[in-house]
């Protein structure tokens, strides 16, 4: 059995009962595309290919890569696929709707939730992250822990917490407490797709200014003057002393598209 690798961040989840819970986190199964993401030794992998129609297991490891082809071989339903998953577009490899799941590497936790942001989204994904970053992730305005993370992504998904997994579930079992998080596309977003990516930025650059008054944000993020950011924060129905953690994500929304020129404006051409 290949051995974790710390320059991949590896943690094999071991514990039974956390094993089931992430694929009943999935919801039904049959007949349907799983993308799972750091598959290890195969321990999440063995449930999957007892409910899936399709499993497909993207792993970095190649001594990993080796193991799980020979433990699939007779399989023909499964597929290993040999990658950097920041890499791979995830729809076109499912070829259709899907759903993801994945017992993610704490060092890059977040580029991959946002990589599986890519549109068509999977239908629902489950990921095992470390406990810090699934509180970020399901924060609501104005907890402590509430910030970009929490905005860019409950704009567009919703996001609940399965169950908190204690270190002694894995092996080698990591220095902190994860959790398990379920992550579903919202019927109606809260920022279109269009603007998404200047949406994510301007919330980014509002949350390193976290305790200053709206107001000054505005200016400073847009590089607008005083006059200017008070009319953007009046069409946008926002009051100028707030604070960004107090926004919810609708409200980032509505202050981006006022500050976003429409393509027939003035300012756009």
């Amino acid at each position: 059995m290949p051995a974790a690798r710390k320059r991949f961040g590896q943690h094999f989840l071991k514990d039974a009962r956390v094993l089931d819970s992430i694929v009943d986190a999935l919801g039904p199964l049959e007949g349907r595309t799983v993308v799972e993401i750091g598959p290890g030794r195969g321990a999440l992998t063995d449930r999957l290919v007892e409910r899936a129609g399709r499993v497909i297991a993207i792993e970095l490891d190649r001594d990993l890569v080796q193991h799980l082809r020979t433990r699939y071989a007779d399989m023909p339903h499964v597929e290993i696929v040999e990658a950097d998953v920041l890499t791979v577009s995830l729809p076109t490899l499912a070829g259709g709707p899907y759903v993801l799941v994945g017992n993610v590497p704490y060092y890059i936790t977040t580029p991959i939730i946002f990589h599986a942001l890519e549109l068509p989204r999977p239908e629902v994904a489950v990921y095992l992250v470390q406990k810090e970053v699934a509180e970020r992730m399901a924060a609501p305005p104005g907890d402590k822990t509430y910030g970009a993370l929490s905005v860019n992504l409950q704009a567009v998904v919703d996001v609940a917490m399965v169950r908190k997994v204690p270190p002694s579930a894995f092996n080698p079992p990591p220095t902190v407490d994860s959790a398990v998080v379920r992550v579903t596309p919202r019927a109606v977003p809260s920022v279109e797709a269009e603007i998404e990516e200047k949406f994510r930025s301007f919330v980014l650059a509002a949350f390193g200014l976290r305790r200053k008054q709206l107001i000054r944000v505005v200016r400073t993020v847009a590089s607008l003057d005083a006059e200017r950011a008070a009319t953007v924060l009046q069409e946008a129905g926002l009051p100028n002393d707030v604070r960004p953690e107090t926004l919810t994500p609708a409200d980032f929304a509505r202050l981006v598209r006022v500050l976003t020129p429409r393509p027939d404006s003035p300012a756009s051409s």
